[in-house]
């Protein structure tokens, strides 16, 4: 869905940077489709195919791990982009980080909002703070049907039930390997929310504030997910709710400074060039006087500047701002937040996947 709505086209738009050489989706309804709409003749029902084509580079915007096409493609000697998840595991990213350093290959994952001017706008007030001392991130989720209504999608229904349930038993081998063959709501949660939806705040927070050095509290139910992360003595609270009664999508990120508060607010993502808003509010110690600002920073389109960040890692100008090492420690952040949610411990440095692999430790 979001490489029709998004992906394809930008790439088609963005001619000078791109051309799209081929197409592969398991649906034939919806190859055909997106080959006729993109003037697109080499089509495949398989990514092996694909990535045997004479190509520079391989998006990956499939649902699911996307570690086996990206460790193929990037073996193949291709650049390559992953929608987020990077994948399902720790292990499965250092497979992927590895492949991509062996054939020297770029290796980017997707993360719009780190490319929205009014989040790099944020980045630079928030370093500007003298005394930053609590930070909030609400997402309000919502059905993203009524978001999607009035984009052209064409959604499969020819793809073999087999099929499906082989994607099904290889999603849940693969989760198994990363947080254990426990069925609980954690189980639900990392699946469906923390690596689906929340690892874009969790992304957009260390993109700000670096590392984190504690995942000190992690609640994990199927509608509400809560975690409070420590950042070097700076506490972070996330809470996600899904309202699947609601179309009225809302993502915030606060900052909160004794003298200064700012507040990022993002739109649905389903949305094209709704702009982020970005508010500050100032004052002084001991004084009635407060000043607020709400900035509309850019009209630019996130997903279309982060394909341009890719050519540029593609073509060896710049370095991804949201390279696979990134990605990768989003995936160990999630998993540190499904070891402390179960054993209601702290999980110390969760971003580096040794410690998350060892699972929680108690908090000092």
């Amino acid at each position: 869905m979001i490489s029709q709505i998004m992906h394809l086209p930008y790439l088609a738009e963005l001619q000078e940077l791109f051309e799209i050489r081929a197409l592969c989706d398991s649906s034939p309804q919806v190859l055909e489709h997106c080959g006729r709409r993109f003037g697109v003749e080499r089509l495949f029902g398989e990514w092996d195919e694909l990535i045997s084509e004479e190509l520079d580079a391989v998006l990956v915007l499939t649902s699911g791990s996307h570690a086996p096409p990206a460790i193929a493609a990037a073996t193949a000697g291709l650049h390559v982009f992953v929608e987020k998840p990077m994948c399902f595991s720790v292990t499965e990213g250092a497979d992927m980080i590895e492949a991509a350093a062996r054939s020297d290959v770029a290796l980017m994952v997707g993360y719009p909002k780190r490319y929205n001017p009014a989040y790099r706008r944020a980045r630079e007030a928030v370093g500007h703070l003298d005394d930053l001392r609590f930070v909030r991130v609400t997402t309000l989720e919502s059905p993203f049907e009524p978001y999607v209504a009035h984009h052209e999608i064409v959604r499969a229904n020819d793809v073999p039930a087999e099929l499906q349930a082989r994607w099904r038993a290889e999603g849940d081998r693969r989760i198994d390997a990363a947080i254990g063959p426990l069925r609980d709501e954690a189980r639900d949660a990392f699946q469906s929310v923390l690596i689906d939806t929340l690892v874009h705040e969790l992304n957009l927070v260390r993109g700000i504030l670096g590392e984190p050095t504690q995942v000190r509290f992690a609640s994990l139910r199927r509608s509400t997910v809560t975690i409070v992360l420590d950042f070097d003595g700076i506490e972070c609270v996330i809470a996600w709710l899904d309202l699947p009664g609601l179309a009225d999508y809302e993502m915030e990120a606060c900052f909160y400074d004794p003298n200064a508060r700012i507040r990022l607010s993002f739109p649905s993502p389903y949305l094209k060039n709704v702009p982020a808003l970005l508010e500050e509010t100032a004052g002084g110690t001991g004084g009635a006087l407060s000043v607020r600002s709400r900035q509309t920073v850019s009209y630019e389109e996130e997903f279309k500047l982060e394909l341009i960040e890719f050519h540029g890692a593609a073509t060896g100008e710049s370095e991804p701002l949201t390279s696979a090492l990134d990605g990768f420690r989003d995936v160990a952040l999630c998993e540190a937040i499904v070891a402390s949610a179960r054993s209601g411990s702290a999980v110390s440095r969760p971003t580096d996947p040794a410690a998350a692999a060892a699972g929680a430790t108690s908090a000092p």
